[in-house]
């Protein structure tokens, strides 16, 4: 019998066991939780019995983890379709360890670009790099879109306590009220325009660097304007072309891909907020995590460990969707930037071989912060007639000091909702509470079925003791090696997106017809009756 089939008779053979019941060895939590320095993973509530785990493990080693792990941290070119390196691991490699890619080390370019980031952000934060009037710049806007935004977006906002640097804002939507909103409230003769795009040629991002420069020749001369500009780029020639002076743009290699760019200078935004220091802290977090993904046993190894978890409830329990819950106001964009990580990479229909896969891929992915999330989407999690396992983050303590009160009952509610989802209300308890509100009969047992909490329902809990640089680094190398555990056991490249681009032609082609500059006689039916309609 293979590990798959093992795993599911596993599950079968204790569907109607309780997961509280696995904690009658007083030795479980210990057993199913691990560590890396002081950020733990507790994946004691979930239904993985001591069997469940050795043939997830198994799993993983029969799909060559360990060999694909090493593979992509050396530089080889794993992402077959595209037949590149992946190595979003080098720019936070701050060793300088070799690593080479077709015969050459890479590690001299990227130190040199982390450099020539730093040495550009000092500049701008001491006011020594200033406005075309000669004054510091008091606001960054930051253009791009996809993994050229969610990833410093969700940064920024994390690391809000650390920002002593100009004030970042953010533009991707081509929804011209994105831009229009951010600008409108800005001076743009004290304004710095940052445009993401790898090739310079994402119509998006484009479509609003043009509107952002626009702006900026209303109070602008157009010979000074590249004193206002930045790119995050390789195409030189383009962001010369747009004014860009060379030594205002940074660019990265192709095996950095969109969504794992944010540790490179697609972070610049967010090192320019919080400055060059507190930036490297955020690479050592992430290189201390890839650290231990390297080195630490498979049953010790946090990524492989979530990684394991997430198959568990996806292939093996058909639980297909799961619950990012940051208890952690400042993670309010974490939900959004796993989204982009996990479902770009791992929403994939064939195996490396471009055969249909035999099972599920990667699950839907969404969340919010706690407790917001608990006055909305928590009455479906907890007595919905769907099974949702939840990923629960909370740091031990905050940094406001003087409201350590409040996080206090923060962190009550995040470790009572795991409770609660795993020991849920029995009928009878249900009956109880209603007996002593002075129910009987017919209506005691009606409004004790309302109360009913079916519990059994799985959850994991990461706790760190403070959100600072370090452990945001920590957290996002953590999901994105998850990401690639999954992808391998799985047997599919998670590292291209090709599921981005039929709708990137197919909206080419049609803005003439929204132009009326074509004809929609090749168009379907729905598709001309809506063109009719504008």
């Amino acid at each position: 019998m293979n590990v798959w089939k093992s795993l599911s008779q596993n599950q079968e053979n204790n569907a109607d066991r309780s997961i509280l019941a696995l904690f009658d060895d007083p030795d479980r939590f210990k057993a199913f939780s691990a560590q890396c320095g002081d950020f733990l993973l507790d994946y004691s509530k979930t239904n993985m019995d001591a069997e469940a785990k050795s043939l997830l493990l198994d799993l993983a080693k029969s799909a060559g983890v360990d060999a694909t792990r090493n593979a992509m941290f050396d530089g080889q070119a794993i992402n077959q379709t595209e037949d590149r390196a992946v190595l979003h691991t080098a720019l936070r490699n701050l060793s300088g360890r070799p690593v080479t890619v077709d015969g050459r080390d890479v590690m001299p370019e990227v130190l040199e670009t982390l450099q020539a980031m730093k040495t550009f952000a000092i500049r701008l934060r001491n006011a020594e790099l200033t406005s075309a009037s000669g004054a510091p710049f008091t606001d960054v806007v930051n253009i791009g879109i996809g993994g050229s935004d969610l990833g410093p977006v969700m940064a920024n906002v994390a690391l809000a306590p650390y920002h002593d640097g100009p004030k970042v804002h953010f533009v991707s939507n081509v929804d011209g009220a994105d831009i229009n909103d951010t600008l409108k409230g800005l001076d743009p003769t004290t304004t710095l325009l940052i445009i993401a795009s790898k090739t310079f040629t994402t119509i998006e991002t484009m479509t609003n660097a043009e509107t952002g420069k626009k702006w900026l020749l209303q109070a602008v001369p157009e010979d000074q304007i590249g004193d206002h500009l930045a790119a995050l780029s390789t195409a030189q020639d383009k962001t010369a072309a747009f004014g860009i002076p060379s030594d205002h743009v940074f660019g990265f290699a192709d095996w950095v891909g969109g969504r794992y760019s944010v540790w490179g200078p697609i972070g610049l935004s967010v090192m320019l907020a919080i400055g060059p220091e507190d930036f490297t802290a955020f690479l050592q977090g992430a290189e201390e995590m890839d650290t231990h993904f390297r080195e630490a046993p498979l049953e010790d190894n946090l990524p492989v460990l979530l990684a394991l978890v997430g198959i568990w409830h996806n292939n093996i329990c058909g639980y297909n969707t799961r619950a990012v819950l940051p208890y952690d106001q400042r993670l309010l964009r974490l939900p959004a930037y796993l989204q982009q990580l996990d479902m770009e990479s791992n929403g994939k229909g064939v195996d490396m071989e471009g055969n249909p896969l035999p099972r599920h891929s990667g699950p839907i992915v969404w969340g919010e912060p706690g407790t917001n999330g608990q006055h909305a989407f928590y009455q479906l999690i907890h007595q919905g007639t769907r099974v949702v396992p939840c990923e629960f983050l909370v740091a031990r303590r905050g940094h406001e000091s003087e409201l350590a009160h409040q996080h206090r009952l923060l962190l009550a509610n995040c470790l009572a909702q795991s409770e609660a989802l795993m020991v849920g209300r029995s009928m009878d308890a249900a009956r109880e509470l209603m007996r002593e509100q002075g129910f009987e009969g017919a209506e005691l047992e009606k409004q004790a079925a309302h109360r009913v909490f079916p519990g059994n329902r799985p959850s994991v809990t990461m706790m760190y003791n403070i959100l600072d640089p370090k452990t945001l680094g920590k957290i996002i190398a953590l999901y994105e090696h998850r990401v690639f555990v999954e992808g391998v056991i799985w047997g599919i490249n998670s590292f291209d997106q090709w599921g981005v681009e039929l709708g990137k032609v197919l909206a080419t082609r049609m803005l003439p017809l929204i132009e009326g500059e074509a004809t929609s006689e090749d168009k379907d039916g729905s598709t001309r009756g809506l063109l009719a309609t504008l």
